[in-house]
């Protein structure tokens, strides 16, 4: 299924998981549901549209990835929201009554103005309006003499009451509940808290948790080459949090684009076994190639690149077309002593043994198609088979930045996909 046009979207279905795509290459703005009430109502009514999905991807020049636990929380909106649109007889002059319309039409109009705007742009704002005007509407019914008045506020109230029910059984608001106190309409803040997106540059395939975990306390913070490593002592656990940002996570918006173009190029190439014996000279004749590339695209484009940047781009375009990612990233840091990756791929972090803080978590996830490309460059590193037949292989591999030798564990030793061991 997909659309085309403004928020055009497509649903893919992969195995047990219903991917909600949407294209956000044409927004002046970053696709954000936390921060941006527009998309957050496009997403609601998206989700109101296609159903239930258990991943939602805005692809920018980024991809903002929301899993499953943030996306059925706005499922319990877009239902409400899908319930009501149903139902829209609530809010007309029927529901209102002739008698009452002289005290109720102004109100009912407003409500309903307000209400389908911020239940897809601003739920918990639309919980909180509802409260209030029900808070009112009582102080009012007090004042008022007219028993026929009396009844048609009532009737007013009830209806109130009867859409903040529906929010209150939401996991959203429950989530948002303690944090209310003080609360003004429209900020966002609330959300920040809720929704955090995997982000990821659309040239890589591993995501990366860039926000910095709530409630976590940083204890430790340094560089390794051009990336920030934090560790956190996260709540409610003896495991610390080793929190990356490397730098393809923190270019300009026009060096994602030639990076990306220049990747898409390179991609067509496709390294033989014969290239990968002598993976040091492959490395440096991908650079050479890919930093021509860079800098023709660069001027083609118009952007001016500095020399240090046409060196860490190339470095980045090389670690993502023939080298491993993210895994060299870590491997670089000489604090790091094991690097393991469960399957199934895509679902669970990296885990690293750092020498001073041991066994940590990272903010790494890799994809299932990053797995598998580093199955097939292993494959050819070593010169052996990884298959059901011959599901471990042992190799080692070779980088820039450190060596490490590698264990990997196929099917149907892993029913749930390839696992990794780096030391």
């Amino acid at each position: 299924m997909a659309e085309k046009g403004a928020f055009s979207y497509e649903v893919i279905r992969s195995g047990e998981e219903t991917i909600l795509r949407v294209d956000c290459e044409a927004l002046p703005y970053v696709p954000s549901i936390e921060d941006n009430p527009v998309v957050m109502a496009r997403t609601i009514e998206l989700l109101a549209k296609v159903g239930t999905v258990t991943k939602i991807v805005f692809v920018q020049k980024r991809d903002y990835e929301y899993d499953l636990r943030q996306v059925s929380l706005l499922q319990e909106i877009a239902t409400i929201y899908r319930r009501l649109v149903k139902r829209r007889e609530l809010f007309s002059v029927r529901a209102i009554g002739v008698n009452c319309i002289r005290w109720l039409e102004a109100k009912y109009a407003t409500l309903r103005l307000r209400f389908f705007t911020m239940l897809r742009e601003d739920p918990v704002g639309a919980y909180v309006m509802l409260r209030r005007a029900a808070r009112e509407e009582r102080l009012e019914l007090n004042k008022v003499v007219s028993k026929e008045h009396a009844d048609c506020l009532q009737r007013y109230i009830a209806l109130l009451d009867y859409l903040v029910g529906l929010l209150d059984k939401t996991r959203l608001i429950a989530l948002a509940k303690p944090h209310l106190v003080g609360y003004s309409i429209g900020d966002r803040s609330i959300y920040r808290r809720i929704f955090r997106p995997v982000i990821k540059p659309d040239f890589m395939f591993t995501k990366l948790m860039a926000s910095y975990p709530a409630e976590a306390e940083a204890i430790d913070s340094y560089y390794v080459g051009e990336t920030e490593v934090t560790i956190f002592k996260l709540p409610r656990t003896t495991q610390y949090l080793y929190h990356v940002i490397p730098p393809e996570f923190k270019l300009k918006e026009d060096h994602y684009d030639i990076l990306d173009t220049a990747r898409r190029i390179m991609a067509e190439h496709k390294p033989t076994r014969k290239e990968f014996v002598d993976p040091e000279r492959m490395r440096r004749v991908f650079y050479n190639v890919g930093r021509d590339l860079l800098s023709e695209l660069a001027e083609q484009k118009g952007i001016l690149l500095r020399e240090k940047d046409l060196d860490l781009l190339t470095q980045i375009l090389v670690r993502y077309t023939v080298g491993f990612g993210l895994i060299e990233v870590i491997l670089a840091d000489q604090r790091i002593q094991d690097i393991t990756i469960n399957s199934p791929m895509g679902m669970l972090p990296m885990f690293v043994v750092h020498a001073d803080y041991g066994d940590c978590i990272t903010n790494i996830i890799p994809t299932a198609a990053e797995a598998e490309g580093w199955a097939s460059k292993l494959r050819m590193i070593s010169g052996r088979p990884l298959d059901e037949a011959n599901p471990i292989l042992d190799s080692e591999i070779i980088l820039p930045v450190a060596r490490a030798r590698v264990c990997v564990i196929a099917p149907p030793l892993t029913p749930m996909g390839l696992g990794y061991a780096f030391r």
